[in-house]
């Protein structure tokens, strides 16, 4: 879309279907706009499920590109998502997003995560035999974002994962503080984290 469609101006805001934009984050958009220190910014998501705000769990604040200049900023697959590469530095916006993942119902949110889950799949594959553990971008990197991406590389290779994404969101993040929400939350992220597994063993029995 960025590379074939023209844009009426040069800053693009990411924004999908899911996601909310807030009056204070549009302002601070239009000021950020104003500045040329950076080519993209960061903004936190407000992960809402099941009508809550699940704010622990969900390792908030979760930074996220959204806004850029068109021009400097592309992104590549990386599994289900994406990750952006920027030609100049980026800097964070304060306001934040609302997020509502489940906003067609957990029917939905099954059925996005199984697609979800095979291109996850695919990519943990990939990352396994191209990818080294980036150790210290996990414990010292500079970013929320740095450390996190170091993390969900890690991920990719440590065994009986479903248990430890369980473990890690429910009590290392804290997520029992998201109520019931919450608890639902990181099952499900289990739940997903397991698919993924089963979908990896399926793809080497095919090769």
């Amino acid at each position: 879309m960025l590379e074939n469609i023209e844009t009426k101006y040069n800053w693009v805001y990411l924004l999908e279907a899911d996601e909310r934009f807030t009056p204070e984050l549009f302002n601070e958009c239009l000021e950020a706009v104003k500045s040329s220190e950076y080519v993209g910014y960061y903004v936190a998501e407000k992960m809402m499920f099941l009508g809550s705000w699940i704010k622990y769990s969900s390792q908030y604040p979760r930074h996220q590109m959204r806004l850029f200049k068109k021009g400097k900023v592309s992104f590549i697959d990386f599994g289900h998502a994406e990750r952006e590469v920027c030609e100049g530095e980026a800097g964070y916006l304060k306001n934040i997003y609302p997020h509502y993942t489940c906003s067609k119902g957990l029917s939905r949110w099954l059925e996005k995560h199984n697609r979800y889950s095979t291109d996850e799949a695919i990519e943990s594959i990939k990352q396994r035999g191209v990818n080294k553990i980036r150790w210290k971008d996990l414990f010292f990197g500079e970013t929320e974002v740095i450390r996190r991406r170091a993390l969900k590389d890690l991920s990719f290779r440590i065994p009986f994962r479903p248990f430890f994404r369980w473990f890690y969101m429910y009590f290392i993040l804290r997520g029992f503080l998201d109520g019931k929400a919450g608890f639902a939350w990181c099952v499900l992220q289990s739940f997903y984290e397991y698919f993924i597994i089963l979908k990896v063993e399926e793809l080497k029995q095919k090769d």
